[in-house]
């Protein structure tokens, strides 16, 4: 099942998710999972696992890179002055109640379940960008600390169940209550730490017991695929945070949702030919 020569094409797609992963967080401050996520999970298909295992460590994989890949980005995004530091103190509580929940989830429903929120959240994310039209308020919304926290408790469930840095739900999110693009692309690369670290360490536990994982899996995340993702991806995600503060405001929204949309139409595809 899992052959030398299956184990140097899944670390070799691993490699090539982690440098466009990496690009993409820097660019548009979604930790890179959205393309890792797709990537692991079609060259995992490969081995003849079962498809809702793939899911898992390809889920629980993509958070421990974000890790790695939200640091560079995010101090990227910091030296430029695109993070809102008193938000994300404010956020990062209630993400992180939202991470541990969707963590534990992710680790025990269906991978199809992982898949159809995946894919969904991703379309609603990608219409909202693509469509929205005018320029960024001057001054951002506000709501009550409760709103706030129910925001980011949302947030976090849903990037830990998706195997993303938070910057699909945070960015559009974000960008609709009046931040600055790019100041919303900044923050949720920071917050991309808060969701990486928890998640992969729930998702390592969750899974410590399966049956029929790859080579070198710690739980649901596999170190083959970290050591193959992690070092490209926080290399170019440099590479995508001066792309994020050179190209226009309506440009870096329309990257954005295009992207999103093609994703999540390739995981309907997946979804429901499985």
């Amino acid at each position: 099942m899992f052959e030398t020569e299956t184990l140097v094409t899944l670390a070799a797609v691993a490699a090539g998710s982690g440098i466009v992963g990496g690009v993409l967080a820097g660019l548009l401050g979604v930790g890179g999972g959205i393309v890792i996520v797709p990537a692991l999970y079609l060259a995992l298909t490969l081995t003849g696992m079962e498809s809702a295992l793939t899911m898992q460590v390809a889920v629980g994989t993509s958070l421990a890179t974000i890790v790695f890949t939200s640091l560079s980005s995010g101090y990227g995004h910091y030296r430029k002055g695109a993070i809102d530091m008193g938000l994300l103190k404010l956020w990062a509580p209630s993400i992180l109640i939202g991470v541990v929940i969707g963590g534990i989830l992710g680790g025990v429903v269906s991978g199809k379940v992982l898949i159809g929120v995946f894919a969904s959240v991703a379309a609603i994310v990608a219409l909202d960008m693509i469509l929205r039209t005018g320029a960024d308020s001057a001054t951002p919304r506000s709501f009550s600390r409760p709103v706030w926290a129910g925001f980011g408790v949302f947030a976090g469930a849903v990037s830990a169940m998706m195997g993303i840095g938070g910057g699909t739900v945070c960015v559009p999110l974000l960008n609709f209550l009046g931040y600055d693009i790019r100041k919303a692309v900044g923050t949720s690369a920071a917050i991309g730490f808060v969701i990486g670290l928890p998640g992969a360490l729930i998702y390592m536990g969750t899974g410590f017991a399966a049956e029929g994982l790859p080579p070198f899996s710690l739980g649901y995340v596999n170190l083959l695929c970290a050591a193959a993702i992690i070092p490209l991806s926080t290399i170019f995600a440099r590479v995508g945070v001066s792309l994020a503060h050179s190209i226009p405001r309506r440009a870096l929204r329309l990257v954005f949702g295009l992207f999103l949309m093609l994703t999540s139409a390739r995981m309907f595809s997946d979804l429901l030919g499985g």
